[in-house]
This record gives structure tokens, sequence and C-alpha cells, in this order.
């Protein structure tokens, strides 16, 4: 779509005389960036010519000749990007005049920046007539939330936001009392004051499920299927299932963990009658802290599920600290350390020690430096002044002269 040369009047000296037309997008008027989007001006009866126009902006965005029909036309975007977002407007002309423009289309680009994320408080299934509140937060330091429903009639809710001392900004939903209606799924975006039509990327999507009065419901734990049931304390890296089983035959189950936000759903099946379960298998223990679990049985035919059914504690122990492994030694180097030894044996005995005071030699090693710390120099010796300052064994010359009459 190209912008056209000024010509014609502005959208706010439009006024026609015949009825407005409708505008509308497709697939719809939120287009992720990228992405190719179509708007759709149309009136019931015929018309000589299409005229869109954008908001902002002085001349008309486009102007076309209406389909085969004559009753709509067709503008296409091939590649939605923010130059694209804005509010839109349509009229038509024909033989008797020109309409009134049409209601505005506020077009939306989506990915623009990062995704915030959603949290339902205190948990995403809510009793029947109970409150919840939809929390949509970032680090992106946006201006603004915007909390989107999906479903026949999408519905939006937009709030500014809080700033909070970690420099997150975020936005509190409010939605009760809870009924059946409010179930389903919700993603939030982000944007900026100054950009009202350029939104973050989605949030990931978060499930309300609404809880009646139901019961009979009950949640057991297998190490594995179909061994009998085990306790509530699991070995790490055991591979656990949950069941969920009732005597009222649901159509299907979904599994809540507290503290977290995942509902997996699975299908039911009866393994006799009367009777139905579902089986929700979750992996190796290792990687699963453990926590406390519920279940919820649902029928088809209702966006109702039961009441939850009694917690079931799930405990995984830490496994022992291994103590560190001694430092690996080869033989050569137990060799050495033994012959070095018994240098040093000789050395404080006074055999075979040729090397002089202070050397560096094998006659004479370092105090301290060794690792036989079971040799010690002759008592009573101190050494020389040098030999001290040296921290080095006394040669054989050095050794002390006993007296005469104490020689035997």
């Amino acid at each position: 779509m190209t912008p056209m040369l000024p010509g014609l009047l502005c959208l706010g000296e439009m006024q026609g005389t015949l009825p407005k037309p409708t505008l509308w997008a497709e697939p719809g008027p939120l287009v992720t960036r990228g992405s190719p989007v179509t708007i759709w001006c149309h009136w019931a009866l015929w018309a000589q010519e299409f005229h869109l126009f954008k908001e902002g902006s002085p001349t008309p965005w486009d102007r076309l000749s209406p389909l085969e029909a004559g009753d709509k036309a067709k503008f296409s975007i091939q590649y939605m990007t923010q130059v694209y977002a804005g509010r839109y407007r349509c009229y038509y002309i024909s033989p008797t005049g020109r309409s009134e423009p049409s209601d505005t289309l506020e077009l939306v680009v989506t990915g623009a920046s990062k995704k915030p994320t959603l949290s339902a408080l205190p948990s995403p299934v809510v009793a029947s007539g109970g409150n919840v509140t939809l929390q949509c937060g970032s680090g992106h330091g946006y201006d603004r939330f915007i909390l989107t429903k999906e479903g026949e009639h999408k519905s939006s809710w937009t709030l500014d936001t809080q700033r909070c001392p970690d420099r997150q900004t975020r936005a509190l939903f409010p939605v009760g009392p809870v009924t059946p209606s409010h179930r389903g799924t919700f993603r939030c975006y982000g944007y900026f004051r100054d950009k009202p039509q350029v939104w973050s990327h989605p949030s990931d999507p978060l499930e309300l499920l609404v809880s009646g009065e139901g019961g009979g419901t009950r949640v057991g734990l297998w190490e594995a299927l179909p061994p009998d049931p085990q306790g509530p304390v699991v070995a790490s890296g055991q591979s656990l299932t949950l069941k969920c089983c009732s005597a009222i035959s649901y159509d299907r189950f979904a599994l809540a963990k507290e503290g977290t936000q995942d509902l997996p759903q699975s299908p039911a099946w009866q393994p006799q009658a009367g009777l139905s379960q579902a089986h929700f298998p979750l992996g190796q223990v290792s990687s699963h802290p453990g926590g406390r679990y519920r279940c919820y049985g649902g029928h088809n035919l209702s966006s109702l599920w039961s009441a939850p059914s009694d917690p079931l504690d799930i405990l995984v122990p830490r496994p022992p600290l291994t103590p560190p492994s001694p430092p690996s030694s080869s033989p050569a180097a137990d060799a050495q350390d033994q012959n070095l030894c018994e240098q040093k044996r000789r050395v404080a005995l006074g055999v075979g020690a040729e090397s002089s005071v202070g050397g560096e030699g094998a006659g004479s090693p370092r105090w301290g430096k060794d690792r036989c710390s079971t040799h010690h120099p002759p008592s009573g010796h101190r050494g020389s002044s040098t030999e001290r300052s040296q921290g080095v064994l006394p040669s054989k010359a050095s050794l002390p002269v006993l007296p005469q009459q104490m020689l035997p």
C-alpha cells in the first residue's frame, strides 16, 4: 500500500451524506510484525471508489476501485511494520455523493519488544464465586499493559503500570466474583505511551480454570506404572507418574502444582463402568524438586471443573554429598619420596653427609619443605647462626662433640 500525493480533502473535512461503510482487518487487528494483513472497506450497494485514511495523515492513505461486485475494496499490507500501525477510517464515493467515514479501525503491530510475564494470584485455578488477580509485569519499563482473552468475543483491558522498587513495572487485573464464563486463555502485552499501537511480544498464555461443587476426585502416586502405589517420598532419579481418578465419569482431568502456573490436562479413560482416571507422567524426579499437587475433573460439555482433590505432597530427599577423593600418586613418585626420606634420615644421623653447610644438594634438604614430617633435627643442637638463618640441616662436621669421659 503506497501513500498518495495530496489532492483530496482531509479526514476532518469529510462530511458525507451517504451511510457510512464497514471497515475491518483480516485475520485481525493485532498483527505480528512481518506478517501480512488485509483491510476491507465494505458498503451494501455499488460504489465508484473507496478511500482509506490513516489518522495523522492529511492525505488519503490509499484509494481503490471496488472489486467485481462493486460493494467493497481490498487494501493489502504484505509486510506489517510500525509504519502501518495506527487508526484507520474509510469512505466511499457513489454517483449520488460521498459517504460518512466508517468507524475507526485500530491496527496494532505486535512483537516490537520483549514479552512481559503473566501470572495468576494466588492460583490459576479459582473456585466459582472466588476472586483472582492476573498480574502482568516486565523489566522493560512499559507505560501500560493490555490483558487479552481469547474466544469468540475477544476482550481486552488496559491499565497503567505501577513502578516497583526493583525497577520492574506491573499491572494488577482483578477478576471476580468468578463464574464459568471467566474460564479461558489470557495473554498480556506492554507498550509505551507515545506508541499506543506498537505492542510487545505477547506473554506466554495463561489458562484460567474455574472449579465448582463437584467432588469425588483423588490423586495417587506411582513410581512407574503399573506397579503398586508407593509412598510420598521418592528417590532422586526415579520416574514419577501421578494418577488422578474419580468415582464420577469425568471426560478430562487437570493437574495443578502449588506455586506454579502450569495446568497440564489429560483426557480421561474408564477402566470400568462408573470410574474415570488419567495419568500425568512427570519424568525423572531429579528434575522435579517435589511439591504439593491437586487434580480436578471436568466434562466436555461444561467449562466448570470439579472441586480440587485432597493435596498430595511429593518429597524428594537430597542426595548425600560425596567426600572429595584423595590426590592420586604414581609408583615413580612414591619411590622418589622414599629415597628422599632415607637421605634425610641418614643426614640426621650424620651418615654419608658430604655436602657443605647451606648447600642445596640431596644431603642438605630444607626443613619444612619435605614430606617426611616424622623426622626432626638432633635434639639439643641449635646450629650456627648461618645454619639457623638458612634453616638447613647441619653437616656431619658440625655434629656436637661429646666429652671424652662420656665415650665408651
